[in-house]
């Protein structure tokens, strides 16, 4: 065992380091997320969504350096990335919708005016919406309608569509309910 901690002394270091930079970088984003979160107004739900798909990035990036730490070319990386990337991509091709509402998820994370209770009216020509925002998830917006109806409305759509606020927090407001 001692042997083998000499022969590898700088690469466990090294990757003690990076796993040491990558935590705390975690931890810095995720903290900052739900700093931004609870200052937007979100669920923290939402906030987890998006801590959960920063980690996920950080990983991959620790794997990849972490690669070059125990000595691999960047030639043999670069094969594997690639024949991964295009294994990948033609997986996303095939789901190109789910990957479109994930990532406008994230979009509206940071960036989406209205907020849960808000009630909104969504200007599509063929199905005009007029309902309340019950919840917003990673792939889809819950509308209620104000005759009960509960629909759900793709977040790719959403970012399309022209939408004006009715109302701010409907939820809360006696007057409506």
């Amino acid at each position: 065992m001692a042997n083998l901690f000499n022969t590898y002394q700088t690469e466990i270091v090294y990757s003690a380091i990076l796993l040491v930079i990558l935590i705390i970088i975690r931890a810095l984003i995720v903290i900052s997320v739900k700093k931004i979160g609870k200052r937007s107004g979100t669920t923290e739900a939402r906030a987890n969504l998006i801590g959960r798909y920063a980690t996920v990035t950080i990983l991959l990036l620790g794997l990849l350096i972490e690669a070059f730490i125990l000595g691999a070319d960047f030639g043999d990386i670069s094969v594997v990335f690639s024949s991964v990337f295009a294994v990948i991509g033609i997986a996303l091709f095939a789901i190109w919708s789910i990957l479109s509402n994930v990532t406008s998820g994230v979009i509206m994370f940071f960036s989406f005016p209205y907020k849960v209770g808000d009630k909104i009216k969504i200007h599509d020509k063929d199905y005009p919406i007029e309902a309340i925002i019950e919840d917003i998830r990673a792939f889809q917006l819950i509308l209620r309608e104000d005759n009960g109806d509960l629909v759900t409305y793709p977040n790719n759509l959403i970012l399309q569509k022209a939408v004006t606020l009715i109302q701010k927090d409907a939820l809360n407001d006696s007057s409506i309910l």
